[in-house]
């Protein structure tokens, strides 16, 4: 959770008409800044050795320090540290060479400490930005306010007993990078573009796998409304929101109940919320904390976090290339189109396994297999492009084999379905089936005479109307069982029908 307390100020966002909900009293604006903690991608926790792979059995990735024994002391793990700096760089954001480790004091069953460790007044990394490119051509660009380092708390279950809680300590002490942005998104629309943003960011660097689902990436999200132009509204913060779609949802919802109560003559009160993904509701937890009532004050078993600059330089010159950067090579060098590209590198991987496949091909067919077929059979199968049973390579060769006409379309689709099923490479399927394209116009146009001989009246329904020769086309490919080019079938018959170029 971020410092709260800061002061409620006017700003010189304008309202778009598009992001206005319209009310009894006018309309509305809504007003939205994202908490987003994402996991720190570390072998080990922040302040312990302990291991932090995902799935682990319940209280098998514990150390002492976890637990909070009497006794125990923190120690800084170097590689947070270091992947908090890359993400600041990859948010273009400022970095902090001095940072303070704060006690953050309150109770939950699942922190041990009765206290969490985090960053207050001197964060690791200060202001950034994110760019987000808008559905309309345009951009907006969102502040980052701060990134800071804290340990996560453990995950109480309340379904495992009928009469107790249990209480797993695996993620007790987990790395996390909270992002904080500042109130500039202004539709729901946006705070999933910042989010799908954000995520590609990270993955890029390598500084936290995104996965929502394993709760590696969670937000909370401050909702507030004002009529346009007015000061910012009291907001509600929504907790611990897990995937991108709820994140819209809870922004929704959450607008319109405060639209309702204030167009009611109410008031809002400053309230922490959850969301409820069945009811599509928001509802009460507890009135909002602010920073006072969390008593924080510099941790005394951690000394001042210090590097050079000679640090971040590093860090810096290592990089990888970031979605912006990388959307901006991909239009210039491949001729890729804004949309293509922006969802190609939304993904780092989808990105990588593309340029496999269209390294020294046509890159919009590579762009065509990987975002229209590839897609839609993952789809289908419920996997991702980690599980492809369908290898860049291969799918390359697939490509190559309709570009030199051994072929069709058709016959490649029903190839890449195999290569689907078996991971097997198209040459090895096309051998095997015997599914080489005919190209051979002799044995072409002898198919074609007998069908010409044996359908006179086709034949004059073609010369009054050409474009009915595609029932001619179609019969060709059932005599050849789809096999014959079509480019040579069309070619052939125009020449016996006397349809000249058509």
């Amino acid at each position: 959770m971020s410092p709260e307390g800061a002061p409620q100020m006017q700003d010189t966002i304008a309202a778009r008409p598009e992001n206005l909900i319209s009310g009894a009293t006018g309309d509305w604006e809504v007003v939205v800044g994202l908490e987003v903690h994402a996991q720190v991608a570390s072998c080990s926790k922040l302040f312990s050795g302990a291991a932090t792979e995902f799935g682990a059995a319940p209280n098998s990735q514990v150390s002492l320090v976890d637990a909070a024994m009497p006794g125990m002391l923190p120690v800084v793990n170097h590689e947070c540290i270091a992947q908090a700096v890359r993400t600041g760089l990859g948010l273009k954001a400022q970095i902090n060479r001095t940072s303070v480790f704060a006690r953050k004091n309150y109770f939950y069953p699942d922190l041990p400490q009765g206290y969490q460790i985090s960053q207050f007044d001197q964060p690791i990394v200060g202001e950034g930005e994110v760019i987000l490119d808008l559905a309309d051509g345009g951009t907006a660009t969102i502040g980052i306010e701060r990134l800071h380092l804290e340990q996560d708390a453990g995950k109480s279950l309340h379904d495992q007993h009928p009469d107790y809680s249990f209480v797993d300590l695996n993620r007790s002490g987990v790395a996390l990078m909270e992002i904080v942005s500042k109130p500039d998104i202004r539709s729901a629309e946006q705070a999933r573009a910042y989010v799908t943003k954000l995520r590609a960011i990270l993955r890029a660097i390598g500084t936290c796998d995104g996965n929502m689902d394993e709760g590696s990436m969670r937000a909370d999200v401050n909702v507030s409304v004002r009529h346009p132009g007015a000061p910012y509204g009291t907001r509600c913060e929504i907790k611990n929101v897990n995937s991108i779609r709820f994140i819209g949802e809870a922004i929704r919802a959450e607008a319109q109940r405060q639209i309702d109560v204030l167009e009611d003559g109410g008031t809002i009160q400053q309230q922490t919320r959850l969301f409820d993904p069945d009811t599509g509701e928001t509802r009460a937890m507890r009135s909002k904390e602010e920073a006072h009532d969390y008593r924080y004050f510099p941790c005394p078993d951690l000394l001042p976090i210090t590097f050079s600059q000679a640090f971040v330089d590093e860090l810096a010159a290592a990089l990888p290339e970031l979605p912006d950067d990388r959307k901006a090579r991909l239009i210039s060098e491949c001729k890729l189109s804004r949309y293509d590209a922006e969802v190609l590198v939304a993904d780092k991987e989808t990105a990588d396994y593309f340029e496999v496949v269209a390294k020294g091909r046509d890159p919009k067919l590579a762009v065509n297999w990987v975002m229209g077929e590839l897609s839609a059979a993952f789809n289908r199968m419920d996997i991702g492009i980690a599980d492809s049973p369908v290898s860049a390579e291969h799918l390359g060769e697939l490509i190559d084999l309709v570009s030199d006409g051994t072929l069709s379309n058709r016959l490649a689709k029903d190839v890449f379905e195999v290569m689907l099923k078996d991971g097997r490479s198209p040459a090895a399927i096309v051998e095997e089936q015997g599914l080489k394209q005919v190209s051979d116009s002799g044995a072409i146009e002898s198919i074609i005479d007998d069908i010409i001989a044996g359908n006179p009246k086709q034949v004059a329904q073609v010369k009054a109307k050409p474009k009915a020769i595609g029932w001619f086309v179609g019969q060709v490919m059932q005599k050849t069982g789809g096999k014959a080019n079509p480019a040579v079938v069309n070619e052939i018959l125009a020449k016996k029908l006397d349809l000249g170029e058509g």
